[in-house]
C-alpha cells in the first residue's frame, strides 16, 4: 500500500505541480508525518519533490521533472490518449478522466527536446542527455519570454547548494556553455547561473516586470575581472586547430610561418593550465613564461601519477 500511495503522489503532482500535505494525508488516510516521510523516500528515488512551509506553501514538484523516455513512448502517449478520449465519452468515470488528465500533462511536457528561439533551434544536451538538461533550457527559456519567476537549486563551482528564488531576464551562450541573466532575489542584485549547474528548477507562480537592461550591463567575463585576465601567446599545431577555434574562435588564430598562433586573453587560474593540457601537447604556451612552467609542471605531476 505504501508504494501504490507513493506512485499516486507522484501522479498528483505530474497533474497539479503542488499539492498540500493535508490534502494527501486526508485522500489516503494517512499521517502527516507519513505523507512527509513518503516525500524524502521519493527524494531519494531520484524525484525532485520539494516541501515549502506556511500558508501558501505545499509539496511541489520541479518544473524540470518528466518521466524517463521509456515510460511511454510518444506513439504510446497518443494511442493511450486516444482511447482513454473515447472511453472518456461513453462513460463518465472519474478514474477515467483522471488518467486521461495526467497522460495529457505528460505528453505536453514531452514534446520536445529542444528549444526554439526565433529562427535559432537550442539542443543544448550532452550527447549522453536523458531530456534532463533540455528541460532546464525549456523552463528557463519559458521563464524568459513569459516574465516568469524561478525557484531554482543551484550547485556553484565550490559546492556550494543553495536555493535562490531568480527573475530570468536573458539566455547566454558562451564557449558552449549555456547561462541565465537573471536578477537574484537571495543577493539583491543581477547574477549570471550555468544552467548546467541548476539541479532543478520551479514556476514561483509569480510574474516580474522586467527594468531596463542594455548589453553593456550583462558581464561577460562571468567572474573572472580584467585584472584575472593575462595575455597568452598560444602555438596550435595543424592537428588541432578544429578543437582550437571552437574554443578560441577563428578569429583569433592567425597563421604564422608553418604554424598557427594565437593572441587571447584567458583566465590566470588552473582552468587555463587544465583547457592547454586537456589538447595533449598540440597547443604550447610561448608567452607568458609563468604559465608555460605551470602548464609543463602540471604535465609532469600527471605523468608521475600515472607511472
Amino acid at each position: 500500500m505504501k508504494y501504490q500511495i507513493m506512485v499516486r503522489m507522484l501522479m498528483m503532482l505530474l497533474t497539479r505541480k503542488k499539492v498540500t500535505a493535508a490534502e494527501v494525508a486526508q485522500k489516503y488516510e494517512i499521517s502527516l508525518r507519513t505523507v512527509y516521510r513518503y516525500v524524502e523516500e521519493l527524494n531519494i528515488s531520484g524525484i525532485p519533490v520539494d516541501v515549502v512551509r506556511g500558508r501558501s506553501g505545499g509539496i511541489y514538484l520541479a518544473d524540470t521533472f518528466r518521466l524517463p523516455s521509456g515510460y511511454f513512448t510518444r506513439g504510446e502517449y497518443t494511442a493511450a490518449i486516444n482511447a482513454l478520449t473515447a472511453m472518456a465519452t461513453q462513460v463518465n468515470d472519474e478514474d477515467t478522466l483522471s488518467a486521461l488528465e495526467k497522460l495529457r500533462h505528460q505528453q505536453k511536457s514531452d514534446k520536445r527536446d529542444v528549444s526554439i528561439c526565433g529562427n535559432i533551434l537550442i539542443d543544448g544536451g550532452a550527447w549522453c542527455d536523458m531530456g534532463t538538461f533540455s528541460e532546464k533550457m525549456r523552463v528557463c527559456e519559458q521563464a524568459v519570454n513569459q516574465c516568469l519567476s524561478l525557484e531554482i537549486d543551484y550547485i556553484s563551482r565550490d559546492g556550494e547548494h543553495s536555493k535562490r528564488i531568480i527573475d530570468p531576464y536573458v539566455l547566454i551562450f558562451k564557449q558552449n556553455i549555456w547561462y541565465v541573466y537573471a536578477y537574484c532575489h537571495s543577493r539583491a542584485d543581477f547574477r549570471t547561473f550555468k544552467i548546467g549547474r541548476i539541479r532543478q528548477a520551479r514556476f514561483t507562480g509569480k510574474s516580474f516586470e522586467k527594468q531596463p537592461v542594455s548589453r553593456e550591463d550583462i558581464p561577460l567575463n562571468f567572474g573572472y575581472s580584467s585584472e584575472q585576465l593575462i595575455p597568452v601567446t598560444l602555438e596550435i599545431r595543424k592537428e588541432a586547430i578544429a578543437d582550437v577555434e571552437e574554443w578560441l574562435g577563428v578569429d583569433n588564430i592567425e597563421p604564422r610561418g608553418d604554424g598557427l598562433v594565437a593572441n587571447v586573453s584567458l583566465p590566470d587560474d588552473e582552468t587555463s593550465v587544465e583547457k592547454i593540457l586537456g589538447y595533449g601537447g598540440k597547443v604550447r604556451v610561448v608567452e607568458p613564461a609563468d604559465l608555460r612552467k605551470r602548464v609543463r609542471a602540471a604535465a609532469l605531476a600527471i605523468a608521475e601519477s600515472n607511472a
